[in-house]
């Protein structure tokens, strides 16, 4: 019910007291700033690993050789690992029944190119035609290199859209040819990628020719994998896990590399640096809560204090009342009541500006890890409550000392 008095009680004591619940409420308005602001960075961090993660496929498993660091079998460590196709072949047919996509890979960096006028040094990647998917690439325009183009050492290219934008300038570039590293390749498709125009700088060609025009033999520079999907994330972890140190195994043995061997075969699966990352984040995040609830923490203490000092200034008034009948319950919610007001009141201030400062700096912070802070609506909400139980725990003890207050003792108090 609606109680009048009590609300003039509250202001009144406001406006005497103006300094001092002035700093009582920015302590508390700070606890909710600072954990809402670090709450937004660590959502700002989990969007910018998920950004990072959706330029290649989301269980991507990537494989690349090279140098020995250890002597086995009476070969001396230092020597330079060069996988093959047979290597390739190998990993696909003792793995067919798990693999979604695959393509070895054969890569040329600073391949000069040219068309007409325009020119630009891009990385050349010879690929099968799955490695759109591993890239997760999308065409805007033409086609992906496909099996007719490996089995028949087609000179053909799929060029990223930033390569486009540099030779054609907007014009089209389907059928028209261009010159890579002194050799005519006939465009055929146009791709984005999530990456963006770090990714979109590249050519890929069927990965035969590669090996051919440039005199690779059967030589790869790496090997890429997928596999196919599970019923749940630990599942698939799992199974990616085993892959992983099976193909390594696998590679270990073929190239009489010591089992130890750190340096000889890299494997990079990107299922388990998503779990990195979001664990990191998730402890982060944990930090995040434990700092501002400190935080808020150090504010409540503040209130207590100030409600106790209440309490002490008002003990005859609080005297009076008691011994004119006022119940315990009615002089603990007084208290109570004053503390989570001010509580509230300043808590949201401070959720308000905190969210106001994101909605307006979040979206300009864009760094590696960190895209777009921001807070969800259950997360304010959270806030709220913890506003409303700080200022319950800050009232509790100062109104529970009102209470016990003794009318006698509190008439005598000066």
């Amino acid at each position: 019910m609606f109680n009048l008095e009590r609300w003039q009680e509250i202001f009144d004591t406001i406006r005497k007291n103006k300094l001092r619940t002035f700093l009582t409420g920015l302590s508390v308005a700070s606890g909710i700033f600072i954990l809402v602001i670090l709450l937004a960075m660590g959502q700002g961090m989990q969007n910018g690993v998920s950004k990072e993660f959706e330029n290649d496929a989301a269980n991507r498993i990537s494989v690349w050789a090279g140098v020995t660091s250890v002597e086995y079998k009476g070969l001396n460590p230092g020597r330079r690992i060069e996988m093959d196709n047979r290597d390739y072949e190998m990993a696909v047919k003792k793995n067919e029944d798990k693999l979604e996509y695959k393509s070895g890979v054969y890569s040329i960096w600073g391949g000069l190119t040219t068309y007409k006028n325009e020119s630009g040094s891009y990385r050349i990647e010879g690929v099968r035609s799955d490695y759109q998917f591993l890239e997760n690439e999308t065409l805007v325009a033409g086609r992906y290199i496909n099996q007719a183009d490996l089995e028949t050492f087609e000179k053909v290219a799929v060029i990223g859209n930033q390569v486009y934008l540099d030779l054609f300038k907007g014009k089209n570039a389907l059928g028209e040819y261009v010159d890579i590293t002194g050799i005519k390749f006939k465009v055929v498709g146009i791709y984005t990628d999530p990456g963006g125009e770090r990714e979109e700088t590249r050519i890929f060609i069927p990965l035969t020719t590669s090996q051919r025009v440039y005199n690779a033999g059967d030589k790869l520079r790496s090997l890429a994998f997928t596999l196919k999907d599970h019923k749940t994330y630990k599942e698939a972890l799992a199974a990616s896990e085993a892959f992983s140190a099976q193909l390594e195994a696998d590679l270990k043995t073929a190239h009489s590399i010591a089992p130890n061997d750190l340096r000889a075969i890299h494997v990079n699966n990107s299922l388990e640096n998503t779990k990195r990352f979001y664990d990191l984040n998730k402890m982060i995040r944990l930090f995040f809560w434990g700092v501002g609830i400190c935080t808020i923490i150090a504010g409540i203490v503040g209130v207590s204090n100030i409600m106790l000092i209440i309490v002490k200034e008002r003990t005859k008034e609080i005297g009076i009342r008691k011994a004119i009948g006022a119940q315990p319950w009615s002089i603990i919610g007084m208290i109570l009541h004053e503390s989570i007001f001010v509580t509230t009141m300043a808590g949201f201030i401070g959720l308000l500006l905190s969210l106001f400062l994101i909605q307006f700096a979040g979206p300009l912070i864009e760094t590696s890890f960190i895209s777009n802070p921001s807070v969800d609506f259950s997360v304010a909400i959270t806030t709220v409550f913890i506003l409303i139980i700080a200022g319950a725990v800050a009232g509790f003890f100062p109104a529970y000392r009102a209470a016990n207050i003794k009318p006698i003792e509190a008439l005598r108090d000066e």
